[in-house]
């Protein structure tokens, strides 16, 4: 599949891990997907691990912040979305019913994000590219394929995101009172919303990554240590598990093959 180059506004773009164990993480993937690392210094003897698939940037491993692990917060997957002007549409966030949590600020020569909180309290972050586009290759194994916004209150998150990044808001009806609400830009869908499918479960942007054979990848989640949570299933889009890694974080597998979400 050919490189990404750029990304429209609303679409995600960048995935990146935050993990209480940056090296056993590392381990985990490149055994789980076969990524290999590009370490890029972050100063105080920190790294930030760009995973590589075919010659491409799909995601990051880092170490939690300080501040993070004090507040005893998960490792847990991040979703940013590409945005034209990040000061614009962090400044657009409050009147939306939005919180500011971070920035904007520039990360070095790659480009200049802010984090930011919806109404429902899902924390996404805001890319503005420079150097750093985001992930060069998707939709393949190993490789980002979907990112879907998990919350109790449809209506009120998916309005703010219309509100903030002018993205459109589509519900698809799979009958059997089964409809699916996704994200647009222009004609492309480009992400999903849900409500919660268990009780307990906090506001997330959740993300999905690509792999030839979903019974395959999660069979090998248990033998690394990790934890299958549900799954393998068939969906109306096709087969899919939702796993944890062994220090915590969950994701979930999707396959490459065939109608992709």
């Amino acid at each position: 599949m050919p490189q990404r180059t750029s990304y429209a506004q609303g679409t995600p773009c960048w995935v990146d891990l935050q993990t209480t164990d940056q090296d056993a993480a590392r381990s985990f993937y490149a055994d789980l997907f076969g990524w290999k690392y590009d370490d890029q210094p972050m100063g105080e003897g920190l790294v930030y691990s760009q995973a590589i698939v075919n010659d491409g940037v799909v995601a990051a491993i880092a170490a939690q912040s300080p501040e993070l692990v004090a507040a005893g917060a998960p490792p847990a997957w991040n979703t940013y979305l590409a945005v034209d002007d990040v000061d614009a549409t962090t400044a657009a966030v409050p009147a939306a019913g939005g919180q500011v949590g971070m920035g904007p600020f520039d990360v070095f020569g790659a480009g200049r994000m802010s984090f930011v909180l919806d109404p429902a309290g899902a924390a996404v972050g805001l890319w503005q590219a420079g150097q750093h586009i985001g992930a060069t290759v998707v939709n393949e194994h190993g490789a980002l394929i979907w990112n879907e916004l998990t919350v109790p209150d449809l209506a009120a998150a998916t309005g703010f995101y219309e509100q903030v990044l002018g993205v459109g808001v589509e519900t698809q009806d799979y009958g059997s009172g089964q409809s699916y609400t996704t994200f647009k830009v222009g004609d492309r869908s480009v992400a999903g919303a849900i409500p919660p499918m268990m009780e307990g479960v906090p506001p997330h942007w959740h993300v999905y990554f690509g792999v030839d054979d979903v019974a395959e990848s999660a069979a090998r989640v248990t033998a690394l240590g990790g934890t299958v949570l549900s799954g393998p299933m068939d969906t109306p889009v096709g087969p899919m598990a939702t796993v944890r890694d062994p220090q915590g974080a969950v994701f979930s597998l999707f396959a490459t093959a065939g109608a992709q979400p």
